[in-house]
Protein backbone atom coordinates (compact mmCIF):
# COMPACT_ATOMS: atom_id res chain seq x y z
CA UNK A 1 0.00 0.00 0.00
CA UNK A 2 2.34 2.62 1.11
CA UNK A 3 4.99 3.91 3.64
CA UNK A 4 1.98 5.84 5.70
CA UNK A 5 0.62 3.96 8.58
CA UNK A 6 -2.81 5.35 7.59
CA UNK A 7 -2.16 3.86 4.13
CA UNK A 8 -0.99 0.13 5.50
CA UNK A 9 -2.61 -3.02 4.64
CA UNK A 10 -3.07 -3.85 8.09
CA UNK A 11 -4.35 -0.19 10.14
CA UNK A 12 -5.99 1.38 6.90
CA UNK A 13 -9.42 0.85 8.41
CA UNK A 14 -8.74 2.83 11.56
CA UNK A 15 -8.45 6.33 9.10
CA UNK A 16 -9.92 6.35 6.59
CA UNK A 17 -13.87 4.28 4.79
CA UNK A 18 -13.60 2.13 2.21
CA UNK A 19 -15.95 4.77 0.49
CA UNK A 20 -14.17 8.01 0.98
CA UNK A 21 -11.22 6.22 -0.03
CA UNK A 22 -12.90 5.73 -3.47
CA UNK A 23 -12.66 9.61 -3.76
CA UNK A 24 -9.07 10.49 -2.50
CA UNK A 25 -7.48 7.10 -3.74
CA UNK A 26 -5.24 8.30 -6.82
CA UNK A 27 -6.78 6.33 -9.59
CA UNK A 28 -10.23 7.91 -8.09
CA UNK A 29 -8.59 11.03 -8.67
CA UNK A 30 -7.42 10.85 -11.95
CA UNK A 31 -10.71 9.44 -13.09
CA UNK A 32 -12.47 12.74 -11.47
CA UNK A 33 -10.12 14.61 -13.60
CA UNK A 34 -10.70 13.62 -16.64
CA UNK A 35 -14.40 13.28 -16.09
CA UNK A 36 -14.20 17.44 -15.47
CA UNK A 37 -12.05 17.82 -18.42
CA UNK A 38 -14.39 15.93 -20.35
CA UNK A 39 -17.12 17.86 -19.51
CA UNK A 40 -15.52 20.53 -19.99
CA UNK A 41 -14.61 19.63 -23.71
CA UNK A 42 -18.02 19.18 -24.09
CA UNK A 43 -19.16 22.41 -22.51
CA UNK A 44 -16.58 24.11 -24.78
CA UNK A 45 -18.09 22.37 -28.06
CA UNK A 46 -21.97 23.46 -27.25
CA UNK A 47 -20.34 27.17 -27.05
CA UNK A 48 -18.42 26.67 -30.32
CA UNK A 49 -14.90 27.06 -28.66
CA UNK A 50 -13.80 23.42 -29.47
CA UNK A 51 -14.72 21.47 -32.33
CA UNK A 52 -17.69 18.78 -31.21
CA UNK A 53 -16.04 15.50 -33.02
CA UNK A 54 -12.87 16.69 -30.45
CA UNK A 55 -15.04 16.81 -27.77
CA UNK A 56 -16.60 13.55 -28.80
CA UNK A 57 -13.32 11.92 -29.04
CA UNK A 58 -12.23 13.27 -25.54
CA UNK A 59 -15.74 11.13 -23.87
CA UNK A 60 -15.00 8.42 -25.89
CA UNK A 61 -11.42 7.56 -25.23
CA UNK A 62 -9.72 9.84 -22.30
CA UNK A 63 -9.87 6.85 -19.32
CA UNK A 64 -7.54 6.38 -16.63
CA UNK A 65 -7.56 2.57 -17.75
CA UNK A 66 -5.70 3.94 -21.01
CA UNK A 67 -3.34 5.73 -19.23
CA UNK A 68 0.52 4.66 -18.34
CA UNK A 69 0.32 5.83 -15.26
CA UNK A 70 4.02 4.83 -14.90
CA UNK A 71 5.01 7.77 -17.68
CA UNK A 72 2.48 10.25 -16.36
CA UNK A 73 4.59 9.83 -12.73
CA UNK A 74 7.84 9.76 -14.76
CA UNK A 75 6.52 12.92 -17.05
CA UNK A 76 5.25 14.56 -13.95
CA UNK A 77 8.60 14.42 -12.25
CA UNK A 78 10.34 15.39 -15.43
CA UNK A 79 8.84 18.34 -16.13
CA UNK A 80 8.13 19.56 -12.49
CA UNK A 81 5.07 20.35 -13.00
CA UNK A 82 1.94 19.41 -11.20
CA UNK A 83 -0.66 17.74 -14.68
CA UNK A 84 1.72 18.22 -17.25
CA UNK A 85 2.67 14.70 -17.31
CA UNK A 86 -1.04 13.79 -17.43
CA UNK A 87 -2.10 16.15 -20.03
CA UNK A 88 1.12 14.41 -22.19
CA UNK A 89 -0.42 10.91 -21.16
CA UNK A 90 -3.92 12.33 -22.28
CA UNK A 91 -2.26 13.18 -25.56
CA UNK A 92 -0.80 10.07 -26.55
CA UNK A 93 -4.29 7.93 -25.90
CA UNK A 94 -6.56 10.86 -28.13
CA UNK A 95 -6.49 10.66 -31.74
CA UNK A 96 -4.70 13.88 -33.38
CA UNK A 97 -8.00 15.82 -33.69
CA UNK A 98 -8.16 15.55 -29.74
CA UNK A 99 -4.89 15.96 -28.67
CA UNK A 100 -4.48 19.66 -28.86
CA UNK A 101 -8.20 20.28 -27.11
CA UNK A 102 -7.85 18.50 -24.12
CA UNK A 103 -7.22 20.66 -21.36
CA UNK A 104 -7.96 23.57 -23.33
CA UNK A 105 -7.83 27.07 -21.83
CA UNK A 106 -7.19 26.23 -18.16
CA UNK A 107 -4.52 25.78 -15.47
CA UNK A 108 -3.92 23.13 -12.88
CA UNK A 109 -6.11 25.20 -10.10
CA UNK A 110 -8.81 25.19 -12.29
CA UNK A 111 -9.11 21.63 -12.56
CA UNK A 112 -8.20 20.47 -8.98
CA UNK A 113 -10.22 23.33 -7.14
CA UNK A 114 -12.97 21.58 -9.30
CA UNK A 115 -12.13 18.24 -8.36
CA UNK A 116 -12.13 19.45 -4.30
CA UNK A 117 -15.27 20.26 -4.77
CA UNK A 118 -16.48 17.71 -6.01
CA UNK A 119 -14.80 15.64 -3.21
CA UNK A 120 -16.36 17.87 -0.64
CA UNK A 121 -19.68 17.13 -1.74
CA UNK A 122 -19.22 13.86 -1.38
CA UNK A 123 -17.30 13.42 2.20
CA UNK A 124 -20.55 15.73 3.17
CA UNK A 125 -23.00 13.19 1.82
CA UNK A 126 -21.23 10.72 3.60
CA UNK A 127 -20.61 12.75 7.11
CA UNK A 128 -23.93 14.02 6.82
CA UNK A 129 -25.50 10.68 6.54
CA UNK A 130 -23.86 9.24 9.44
CA UNK A 131 -24.13 12.23 11.60
CA UNK A 132 -28.09 12.02 10.76
CA UNK A 133 -28.44 8.68 11.89
CA UNK A 134 -26.14 9.52 15.22
CA UNK A 135 -28.57 11.73 15.94
CA UNK A 136 -31.31 9.53 15.33
CA UNK A 137 -29.80 6.65 17.79
CA UNK A 138 -28.92 9.61 20.39
CA UNK A 139 -32.95 10.70 20.28
CA UNK A 140 -33.97 7.18 20.76
CA UNK A 141 -31.67 6.40 23.62
CA UNK A 142 -32.56 10.10 25.21
CA UNK A 143 -36.64 8.64 25.15
CA UNK A 144 -35.50 5.68 26.82
CA UNK A 145 -33.61 6.76 29.62
CA UNK A 146 -35.25 10.26 30.39
CA UNK A 147 -35.92 9.51 33.80
CA UNK A 148 -32.85 7.20 34.46
CA UNK A 149 -30.87 8.97 37.19
CA UNK A 150 -27.18 9.10 36.89
CA UNK A 151 -24.58 11.70 38.79
CA UNK A 152 -24.49 14.65 37.06
CA UNK A 153 -20.32 15.54 37.20
CA UNK A 154 -18.66 18.99 37.30
CA UNK A 155 -14.88 19.12 37.45
CA UNK A 156 -14.79 15.28 37.28
CA UNK A 157 -16.57 14.98 40.44
CA UNK A 158 -20.24 13.77 41.26
CA UNK A 159 -22.63 16.32 41.88
CA UNK A 160 -26.22 16.60 41.55
CA UNK A 161 -28.12 14.15 39.65
CA UNK A 162 -29.40 14.60 36.27
CA UNK A 163 -30.99 11.63 34.47
CA UNK A 164 -29.48 9.57 31.15
CA UNK A 165 -31.91 10.82 29.10
CA UNK A 166 -30.66 14.81 29.54
CA UNK A 167 -27.07 14.07 28.80
CA UNK A 168 -28.07 12.62 25.50
CA UNK A 169 -30.50 15.24 24.63
CA UNK A 170 -27.25 17.46 25.44
CA UNK A 171 -25.31 14.88 22.85
CA UNK A 172 -28.18 14.86 20.28
CA UNK A 173 -28.32 18.51 20.20
CA UNK A 174 -25.01 19.57 19.52
CA UNK A 175 -25.10 17.30 16.58
CA UNK A 176 -27.70 18.54 15.10
CA UNK A 177 -25.91 21.98 15.01
CA UNK A 178 -23.03 20.27 13.47
CA UNK A 179 -25.33 19.02 10.54
CA UNK A 180 -26.58 22.12 10.11
CA UNK A 181 -23.17 23.60 9.91
CA UNK A 182 -22.54 21.26 7.08
CA UNK A 183 -26.15 22.68 5.35
CA UNK A 184 -25.22 25.74 5.62
CA UNK A 185 -21.65 25.66 4.69
CA UNK A 186 -22.24 23.42 1.07
CA UNK A 187 -23.64 26.44 -1.01
CA UNK A 188 -20.65 28.36 -0.20
CA UNK A 189 -18.18 25.36 -0.65
CA UNK A 190 -19.65 23.16 -3.90
CA UNK A 191 -18.27 26.01 -6.46
CA UNK A 192 -16.49 25.66 -9.32
CA UNK A 193 -13.43 26.99 -10.33
CA UNK A 194 -12.79 27.98 -14.17
CA UNK A 195 -10.06 31.19 -13.71
CA UNK A 196 -7.53 30.66 -16.03
CA UNK A 197 -4.03 32.20 -15.50
CA UNK A 198 -4.69 34.92 -13.18
CA UNK A 199 -8.44 34.81 -12.64
CA UNK A 200 -9.74 37.00 -15.65
CA UNK A 201 -10.21 34.54 -17.75
CA UNK A 202 -8.26 35.73 -20.20
CA UNK A 203 -8.14 33.14 -22.75
CA UNK A 204 -11.78 32.92 -23.34
CA UNK A 205 -12.43 36.79 -23.16
CA UNK A 206 -16.34 37.87 -22.59
CA UNK A 207 -17.26 34.12 -23.13
CA UNK A 208 -15.41 33.14 -19.64
CA UNK A 209 -18.26 33.92 -17.35
CA UNK A 210 -20.66 31.67 -19.56
CA UNK A 211 -18.27 29.29 -20.05
CA UNK A 212 -17.99 29.18 -16.26
CA UNK A 213 -21.68 28.72 -15.38
CA UNK A 214 -22.18 26.19 -17.69
CA UNK A 215 -19.45 24.09 -17.05
CA UNK A 216 -20.62 24.02 -13.36
CA UNK A 217 -23.93 23.09 -14.40
CA UNK A 218 -23.33 20.65 -15.66
CA UNK A 219 -20.72 19.19 -12.81
CA UNK A 220 -23.78 19.85 -10.55
CA UNK A 221 -21.82 22.96 -8.70
CA UNK A 222 -22.75 26.39 -8.27
CA UNK A 223 -21.17 29.42 -10.04
CA UNK A 224 -18.23 31.27 -7.84
CA UNK A 225 -19.61 34.33 -9.71
CA UNK A 226 -15.55 35.61 -9.77
CA UNK A 227 -12.10 33.21 -9.83
CA UNK A 228 -11.52 32.11 -5.74
CA UNK A 229 -7.93 31.01 -6.50
CA UNK A 230 -6.25 32.85 -4.10
CA UNK A 231 -9.49 33.37 -2.10
CA UNK A 232 -9.41 30.19 0.24
CA UNK A 233 -11.51 30.96 2.73
CA UNK A 234 -14.21 27.77 1.22
CA UNK A 235 -11.70 25.54 2.00
CA UNK A 236 -10.55 27.06 5.44
CA UNK A 237 -14.72 26.56 6.16
CA UNK A 238 -14.69 23.21 5.34
CA UNK A 239 -11.88 22.22 7.53
CA UNK A 240 -13.22 23.81 10.63
CA UNK A 241 -16.76 22.46 10.09
CA UNK A 242 -15.44 19.00 10.00
CA UNK A 243 -13.08 19.57 12.83
CA UNK A 244 -15.86 20.76 15.32
CA UNK A 245 -17.94 18.01 13.70
CA UNK A 246 -15.02 15.31 14.80
CA UNK A 247 -14.73 17.62 18.13
CA UNK A 248 -18.58 16.91 19.01
CA UNK A 249 -18.55 13.05 18.29
CA UNK A 250 -15.19 13.11 20.07
CA UNK A 251 -16.72 14.88 23.01
CA UNK A 252 -19.05 12.40 22.75
CA UNK A 253 -16.65 10.01 22.90
CA UNK A 254 -14.68 10.82 25.76
CA UNK A 255 -17.59 10.90 27.72
CA UNK A 256 -18.16 6.93 26.81
CA UNK A 257 -14.51 6.14 27.67
CA UNK A 258 -14.53 8.12 31.33
CA UNK A 259 -18.22 6.40 32.24
CA UNK A 260 -16.99 2.88 31.29
CA UNK A 261 -13.98 3.25 33.51
CA UNK A 262 -13.73 0.22 36.00
CA UNK A 263 -14.69 2.03 38.92
CA UNK A 264 -17.65 4.08 36.99
CA UNK A 265 -18.94 1.54 34.48
CA UNK A 266 -21.98 3.03 33.74
CA UNK A 267 -22.24 2.60 29.86
CA UNK A 268 -20.23 0.51 27.50
CA UNK A 269 -19.65 0.55 24.01
CA UNK A 270 -20.03 -2.29 21.89
CA UNK A 271 -17.41 -5.18 21.39
CA UNK A 272 -17.76 -7.75 18.64
CA UNK A 273 -16.84 -11.71 19.96
CA UNK A 274 -13.33 -11.55 18.88
CA UNK A 275 -12.49 -8.48 20.02
CA UNK A 276 -9.41 -8.44 22.37
CA UNK A 277 -8.92 -5.58 25.34
CA UNK A 278 -5.42 -6.49 26.29
CA UNK A 279 -2.76 -9.97 25.69
CA UNK A 280 -1.73 -9.54 28.95
CA UNK A 281 -4.89 -8.88 30.88
CA UNK A 282 -7.39 -11.27 29.98
CA UNK A 283 -10.39 -9.67 31.91
CA UNK A 284 -10.29 -5.93 30.41
CA UNK A 285 -12.54 -5.12 27.71
CA UNK A 286 -10.44 -1.36 26.62
CA UNK A 287 -12.52 1.07 24.95
CA UNK A 288 -11.54 0.93 21.40
CA UNK A 289 -14.04 2.92 19.86
CA UNK A 290 -15.24 5.95 22.18
CA UNK A 291 -10.96 6.16 22.27
CA UNK A 292 -10.22 6.65 19.15
CA UNK A 293 -13.01 9.33 18.36
CA UNK A 294 -10.17 11.90 20.26
CA UNK A 295 -7.32 10.46 18.63
CA UNK A 296 -9.28 11.23 15.34
CA UNK A 297 -10.29 14.41 16.35
CA UNK A 298 -7.17 15.60 17.23
CA UNK A 299 -5.86 14.87 13.77
CA UNK A 300 -8.60 16.28 11.99
CA UNK A 301 -8.13 19.91 14.04
CA UNK A 302 -4.36 19.90 13.07
CA UNK A 303 -5.07 19.30 9.62
CA UNK A 304 -7.87 22.26 9.78
CA UNK A 305 -5.13 24.49 11.08
CA UNK A 306 -3.14 24.01 8.06
CA UNK A 307 -6.08 24.86 5.97
CA UNK A 308 -6.68 27.45 7.82
CA UNK A 309 -3.24 28.82 7.09
CA UNK A 310 -3.46 28.64 3.44
CA UNK A 311 -5.92 31.41 3.84
CA UNK A 312 -3.27 34.01 3.96
CA UNK A 313 -2.28 34.00 0.08
CA UNK A 314 -0.42 36.23 -2.04
CA UNK A 315 -2.01 37.77 -5.00
CA UNK A 316 -4.26 35.57 -7.90
CA UNK A 317 -2.11 32.59 -7.57
CA UNK A 318 -0.08 31.55 -4.43
CA UNK A 319 0.74 27.41 -4.33
CA UNK A 320 1.93 27.72 -0.91
CA UNK A 321 -1.20 27.46 0.59
CA UNK A 322 -3.34 25.66 -2.04
CA UNK A 323 -0.56 23.10 -2.51
CA UNK A 324 -0.41 21.89 1.42
CA UNK A 325 -4.30 21.46 1.04
CA UNK A 326 -3.89 18.84 -1.38
CA UNK A 327 -1.92 16.77 2.04
CA UNK A 328 -4.56 18.30 4.73
CA UNK A 329 -7.59 18.16 3.46
CA UNK A 330 -7.99 14.67 2.24
CA UNK A 331 -6.75 13.57 5.38
CA UNK A 332 -9.16 15.80 7.10
CA UNK A 333 -12.35 14.47 4.98
CA UNK A 334 -10.92 10.99 5.62
CA UNK A 335 -11.07 11.09 9.38
CA UNK A 336 -14.14 12.85 10.11
CA UNK A 337 -15.98 10.19 7.83
CA UNK A 338 -14.01 7.68 9.69
CA UNK A 339 -15.33 8.98 13.18
CA UNK A 340 -18.53 9.57 11.84
CA UNK A 341 -18.89 6.01 10.97
CA UNK A 342 -17.33 4.99 14.19
CA UNK A 343 -19.96 6.39 16.35
CA UNK A 344 -22.74 5.89 14.65
CA UNK A 345 -22.17 1.97 15.57
CA UNK A 346 -21.03 3.06 18.69
CA UNK A 347 -24.08 4.84 19.65
CA UNK A 348 -26.37 2.14 18.04
CA UNK A 349 -25.19 -0.07 20.43
CA UNK A 350 -24.46 1.46 23.52
CA UNK A 351 -24.59 -0.08 26.69
CA UNK A 352 -26.64 1.39 29.67
CA UNK A 353 -25.99 0.01 33.32
CA UNK A 354 -29.31 1.60 35.05
CA UNK A 355 -28.43 -0.18 38.61
CA UNK A 356 -24.59 1.43 38.72
CA UNK A 357 -25.89 4.71 37.52
CA UNK A 358 -28.61 4.61 40.67
CA UNK A 359 -25.51 3.28 43.14
CA UNK A 360 -23.30 5.84 41.58
CA UNK A 361 -25.72 8.41 42.94
CA UNK A 362 -24.34 8.25 46.60
CA UNK A 363 -26.10 9.45 49.36
CA UNK A 364 -26.01 12.90 49.05
CA UNK A 365 -26.85 13.23 45.93
CA UNK A 366 -30.30 15.56 46.68
CA UNK A 367 -28.33 18.50 48.65
CA UNK A 368 -29.40 20.83 45.69
CA UNK A 369 -32.60 20.16 46.20
CA UNK A 370 -32.40 20.31 50.18
CA UNK A 371 -30.64 23.67 49.83
CA UNK A 372 -33.34 25.06 47.96
CA UNK A 373 -35.82 24.13 50.41
CA UNK A 374 -33.98 25.72 53.46
CA UNK A 375 -32.69 28.83 51.23
CA UNK A 376 -36.03 30.92 52.33
CA UNK A 377 -35.83 29.95 55.51
CA UNK A 378 -32.45 30.89 57.03
CA UNK A 379 -30.91 32.82 53.90
CA UNK A 380 -29.17 30.94 50.94
CA UNK A 381 -25.30 31.18 52.36
CA UNK A 382 -26.56 30.31 55.75
CA UNK A 383 -28.15 27.21 54.37
CA UNK A 384 -25.54 26.14 52.29
CA UNK A 385 -22.57 27.03 55.44
CA UNK A 386 -25.01 24.60 57.53
CA UNK A 387 -25.13 21.72 55.15
CA UNK A 388 -21.59 21.63 54.41
CA UNK A 389 -20.85 21.11 58.03
CA UNK A 390 -23.88 18.54 58.38
CA UNK A 391 -22.43 16.87 55.39
CA UNK A 392 -18.61 16.98 56.95
CA UNK A 393 -19.72 15.68 60.37
CA UNK A 394 -21.80 12.79 58.53
CA UNK A 395 -19.41 12.06 55.88
CA UNK A 396 -20.31 8.15 57.29
CA UNK A 397 -24.11 8.70 57.14
CA UNK A 398 -26.56 6.20 55.30
CA UNK A 399 -28.12 9.41 53.92
CA UNK A 400 -28.83 13.19 53.75
CA UNK A 401 -31.65 12.78 56.11
CA UNK A 402 -29.09 11.11 58.56
CA UNK A 403 -26.61 13.29 58.21
CA UNK A 404 -29.27 16.18 58.63
CA UNK A 405 -30.39 15.10 61.72
CA UNK A 406 -26.60 14.64 63.09
CA UNK A 407 -26.41 18.73 62.92
CA UNK A 408 -28.18 20.54 65.75
CA UNK A 409 -29.37 23.83 64.01
CA UNK A 410 -30.49 21.94 60.80
CA UNK A 411 -32.33 19.07 62.68
CA UNK A 412 -34.95 21.43 63.75
CA UNK A 413 -35.71 22.67 60.00
CA UNK A 414 -36.48 18.85 59.40
CA UNK A 415 -40.56 19.24 57.87
CA UNK A 416 -42.71 17.50 55.20
CA UNK A 417 -41.22 20.12 52.63
CA UNK A 418 -37.63 19.19 53.76
CA UNK A 419 -38.46 15.36 53.64
CA UNK A 420 -40.29 16.23 50.15
CA UNK A 421 -36.54 17.45 49.10
CA UNK A 422 -34.88 14.85 50.37
CA UNK A 423 -36.85 11.87 49.09
CA UNK A 424 -38.45 13.15 45.55
CA UNK A 425 -36.95 13.40 42.63
CA UNK A 426 -33.72 15.54 42.29
CA UNK A 427 -33.31 15.94 38.49
CA UNK A 428 -34.55 19.29 38.20
CA UNK A 429 -36.34 19.62 34.66
CA UNK A 430 -33.98 17.56 33.25
CA UNK A 431 -36.65 15.65 31.63
CA UNK A 432 -38.63 18.72 30.38
CA UNK A 433 -35.57 19.77 28.60
CA UNK A 434 -35.67 15.96 26.96
CA UNK A 435 -38.79 16.51 25.95
CA UNK A 436 -37.96 20.10 24.15
CA UNK A 437 -35.15 18.29 22.33
CA UNK A 438 -36.84 15.63 21.30
CA UNK A 439 -39.64 17.62 20.02
CA UNK A 440 -37.74 20.32 18.21
CA UNK A 441 -34.99 18.10 16.58
CA UNK A 442 -37.50 15.32 15.70
CA UNK A 443 -39.72 18.20 13.49
CA UNK A 444 -36.28 19.81 12.06
CA UNK A 445 -35.36 16.26 10.60
CA UNK A 446 -38.62 15.80 8.58
CA UNK A 447 -37.70 16.15 5.14
CA UNK A 448 -33.71 17.50 6.15
CA UNK A 449 -31.49 16.11 3.62
CA UNK A 450 -27.77 17.16 2.92
CA UNK A 451 -28.15 19.21 -0.34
Amino acid sequence: MGARLTDSELYAHLWGTPELREVFEERARLGSWIEILATLAEVQAGMGIVPAQAAAAIRERASVDRLDLERVAEETRRTGHSTLGLIHGLREILPPEAAEWIYYGITVQDLTDTWTALAVRRTGEVVWRDLFAVEGSLLDLAERTRDVPMAGRTHGQAGAPITLGFKVAGWADEVRRALDRLREGAPRWLVGQLGGAVGTQGFFGEAGPELRRRFCERLGLGDPGISWTSARDRIAEVGTTMASSAGTLARIGNEVYQLQRSEIAELREPSGEATVGSITMPHKRNPEASEHLVTLSRLVRHGAAVLLEGQVQEHERDGRGWKAEWVALPEVCLLTGTAAALARDMVERLEVDEETMARNLGPFASSEVVLAALAPRVGKHRAQELLQEALARGAGAAGLEEALRGHPELAEQIDDEVLAALRGPATGSAGAQVDEVLVRIRRAREGDRWP
